[in-house]
């Protein structure tokens, strides 16, 4: 198929709150460190859990082309994502706030597509394309229904293409797609992701050595459906055939088989085409030009036939998607920028999504026009010292009754039944001795609980399109 497009494209030793420490293998001297605005690919799997990568020690596949993100980059322990499930995360990375603050705060549908970011939203796209730089985006989009105020070529992206609703992205194998505003019939055989990937890799390769770029690359996999070409399906069911006879239904429009021995082929396609990514930045001569980030929206789902215990998807952490526990919110961050960020380093800092637009606009040496609840750790990827730390860090989930969380050092509260009893009992976990969160110890940090009281208060700001239920009585 043609589409026609208009282009412009440590070790955990050290815990925050205790102090931050990164830990490297020589490479160079910090004077050797050149600083410039780089182009930004920032790569955002789908569901994909703390332990999926070979690098945070997955051992039953290996992921070797992401992996190089980390033996030549920065591999980021203590990265933690904006929310529990798609839309209200990516809203986090796309406005600078957490989820007491940021607009989209849970997948909503609206009409065609989701509720969208509002009118005059700062978007982490336009204020890089102030900045100069051309900004793309490819892959599954959830913060607009397509022609709202919060479609993505209405909040700072040139470009467009893939998903615009994240309902529709259920299926790889879609009837349409979306190029910027265009709608692009499709017919319900092709597989998306290298579709979609091909149309990022024309943006890098339009815009490489012109202009300074953003492509953020929001991939579907490995959400939910458990599908993938069956050429790629089968030495996995070969090599897994306790799931043979096993079906599973996610995509309404196709039924699974073995479901769960899929998931190594998809994240396989996903390491492929981080390779690509990879391969052409190398070959267009833009590498040292270059920041490549990767990292996942939440932790791994229990759907379409998934077994994510099986594959050790929460890498020893508890919980998966829809919870505030470690596994449904930790993600595995990597950043490579080959002569400015030092290969083979570990950084224990305490970080998150809502850090990443004051990173990148500090990079791209552009202040944004807004408030944000996110500190840069540009200092963190240059290897200087004075970096930021937050002094906590805060969640919000609009489902399964409400749920909140509050993250100091190592200690961590979460309130399950918000909705219901806002003055309810708080969990206490300490993640530096008990990082699987298995002992609550809040009758011993009653100081703590209060604080994190506190901050469940001080840290949301009410919404109207996502309220806590006893709120809407006000």
């Amino acid at each position: 198929m043609t589409v026609n497009r208009r282009r412009d494209f440590l070790k955990d030793l050290v815990w925050a709150g205790l102090g931050s420490a990164v830990f490297m293998r020589p490479a160079m001297a910090p004077a050797e460190i050149r600083v410039r605005r780089p182009n930004v690919i920032f790569i955002l799997a789908d569901d994909l859990g703390y332990g999926d990568l070979s690098c945070f020690g997955q051992k039953k596949f290996s992921t070797p082309n992401i992996d190089r993100l980390a033996a030549e980059g920065m591999k980021f322990t203590r990265h933690y994502c904006g929310c529990t499930v798609c839309a209200p995360s990516r809203s986090t990375v796309m406005t600078g706030l957490h989820t007491g603050h940021t607009p989209i705060r849970g997948n909503k549908q609206v009409g065609d597509g989701q509720v969208p970011l509002p009118q005059g939203t700062e978007t982490l796209a336009a204020c890089l394309k102030r900045a100069g730089y051309a900004t793309g985006c490819f892959g599954k989009w959830g913060l607009g229904f397509p022609g709202s105020v919060g479609d993505p070529v209405n909040v700072g992206f040139d470009t467009f293409f893939g998903y615009n609703c994240q309902t529709e992205a259920h299926s790889y194998y879609p009837e349409r797609l979306w190029s910027d505003r265009q709608e692009v019939k499709l017919d319900g055989q092709t597989y998306s992701p290298p579709l979609i990937m091909g149309e990022a890799l024309k943006f890098v390769r339009e815009h490489a050595g012109k202009k300074p770029f953003f492509a953020w690359l929001t991939v579907t996999i490995p959400h939910a459906a458990m599908s993938v070409p069956p050429e790629l399906h089968a030495p996995f069911r070969k090599q897994f055939p306790e799931f043979e006879g096993t079906r599973a239904r996610y995509d309404k429009t196709r039924e699974d088989e073995s479901p769960a021995s899929a998931f190594p082929a998809m994240i396989g396609v996903l390491d492929r085409q981080v390779g690509e990514v990879l391969a052409l930045v190398k070959a267009l001569g833009i590498e040292e030009d270059t920041l490549v980030l990767f990292a996942s929206d939440n932790g791994p789902h229990k759907e379409g036939g998934h077994q994510p215990d099986f594959w050790g998807s929460s890498g020893g952490l508890r919980g998966y998607k829809r919870d505030l526990y470690d596994g449904g919110i930790r993600t595995p961050l990597l950043a490579r920028w080959p002569g400015t960020i030092r290969p083979g380093s570990e950084s224990a800092h305490l970080s998150a999504f809502w850090d990443l637009m004051p990173t990148l606009c500090e990079l791209a040496g552009k202040k944004p026009a807004c408030n944000m609840d996110g500190l840069s750790f540009a200092s963190t990827l240059l290897g200087r010292e004075g970096q930021p730390q937050h002094s906590g860090l805060y969640w919000e989930f609009h489902e399964q009754g409400g749920k909140r969380a509050y993250l100091k050092g190592s200690l961590k509260a979460i309130q399950l039944n918000v909705d219901k009893v806002p003055e309810g009992p708080v969990e206490v976990y300490d993640l530096a001795a008990d990082p699987a969160e298995v002992h609550n110890i809040a009758d011993r940090h009653g100081l703590f609980v209060d604080e994190a009281r506190r901050a469940f208060v001080a840290q949301h700001s009410r919404s109207e399109t996502f309220p806590w239920k006893w709120e809407k009585t006000k």
